[in-house]
């Protein structure tokens, strides 16, 4: 077995002919210790399990400029959303030609096909959430951006405050859109139907990934260092529970059966600052009182997690390029079913309920630049001009 550390800290292990890359950790910048049993369980599960009934069935390489974070598939629309960030105009030089600047936008395309729909210009943002009743959607941009589903024209630019927006989630009990806020620690609320900004909820932490039970009840995953799960009463718009989740932090997914009331929780480190180390692990816990299930290890650090009912299956997109399916036997029986190979970079994800198709995206990159003269970290690896890809995961 060789180990050994790459530029940007990501952890890469041989053993044998299998080579597993674990990435670094999202939010901090240097890990102080590493695991040795942690990370031989965790490629012992992905040896394991490499083989299973998903695979990626379409590749498509749409293009276009500027960062991407979440992917929204609106499914009754058949819609594919994708904020994309803007980029600065650079100068010509002796060998590279000028680039024009690029706007913040959201680019829609097929469901069905990947096929290009449109464009909403001078929007962007981190995420998009729709309201397939009034045909209303929500970009979590500051400001907020409501458009027009059907012709794609932006609607009304919506105010809310010192929130930063990040996470989006609609929900249909109240048709209700929620906008995470990092700094603010808190959900600001919209109305679905009129744009209008109901109030906000503190949520006790720093919220990622929302999920609703189409009941009343939110639930609300914190990225912060001890992680913990925050239930939220739509019609109060109180926090009614907090649910720690251990030692288990950095959690950015997570992902709701409905039916047995069970969450998962895609977390990324394990252990109590500054003693923290790597452990990308599902945190599986009854979403009625909190209780922990079971935690399975994750085949890498997760932004993303969905549930789909159809499968009995949760599903968390990593960074690394892999993609962990957590079967669901009964509502106390859980096991990793599948590590899939995706795309380095595909860390987020979306469900077509009426495909069972999991789509996921990233961007294929450059050489990185080398360590400054100084010593410490080199830069990001540069994006590929036209690389942005989509991929299409089912069985």
């Amino acid at each position: 077995m060789t180990i050994w550390f790459a530029q940007d800290v990501l952890v890469h292990l041989t053993i044998g002919n299998v080579c597993c890359q674990l990435p670094s950790m999202k939010h901090i910048a240097l890990v102080s210790a590493i695991s040795l049993a942690t990370l031989t369980s965790t490629l012992g599960a992905q040896e394991s399990t490499t083989v299973g009934p998903y695979k990626v069935l379409k590749s498509a390489r749409v293009g276009g400029e500027g960062g991407s974070d979440y992917i929204y598939a609106d499914v009754a629309g058949r819609r594919l959303y994708i904020p994309r960030g803007g980029s600065r105009a650079v100068a010509a030089t002796d060998s590279t030609p000028a680039k024009p600047a690029v706007p913040g936008r959201i680019t829609v395309f097929n469901l069905e096909t990947i096929e290009p729909v449109g464009e909403i210009p001078n929007t962007g943002g981190q995420g998009v959430a729709v309201d397939p009743e009034s045909g209303h959607g929500f970009s979590s941009s500051t400001p907020v951006s409501m458009f027009d589903t059907k012709t794609l024209a932006l609607l009304k630019s919506i105010d809310v405050g010192a929130a930063r927006s990040d996470g989006i989630l609609f929900d249909p009990f109240n048709e209700r859109v929620y906008i995470f806020s990092h700094p603010t620690k808190d959900a600001t609320v919209i109305d679905g139907k009129d744009g209008t900004v109901i109030g906000t909820i503190d949520l006790g932490g720093v919220p990622e990934q929302g999920v609703s039970d189409g009941k009343g009840t939110l639930y609300v995953v914190m990225q912060d260092p001890q992680g913990s799960v925050t239930v939220v009463d739509v019609k109060t718009m109180k926090a009614t529970a907090h649910y720690p989740l251990g030692d288990h932090g950095g959690c950015n997914g997570l992902a709701l059966d409905v039916k047995n009331r069970v969450l998962f929780a895609a977390c990324a480190r394990a252990g109590t600052p500054p003693n923290v180390t790597p452990a990308p692990t599902m945190v599986i816990l009854s979403a009625a009182n909190g209780k922990i299930l079971t935690n399975l290890p994750l085949a890498g650090s997760s932004d993303g997690a969905v549930f789909n009912p159809a499968t009995m299956e949760a599903f968390s997109s990593h960074s690394n390029g892999t993609l962990t399916v957590v079967k669901e036997q009964s509502p106390t029986s859980f096991e990793v079913e599948q590590n899939l190979q995706t795309m380095l970079g595909a860390r987020t994800l979306t469900l077509d309920t009426k495909t069972n198709h999991i789509l996921t995206m990233s961007v294929e990159r450059g050489p990185a630049p080398p360590p400054p003269a100084g010593g410490g970290r080199g830069g990001q690896a540069p994006p590929i001009p036209g690389s942005f890809t989509i991929l299409v995961i089912g069985k």
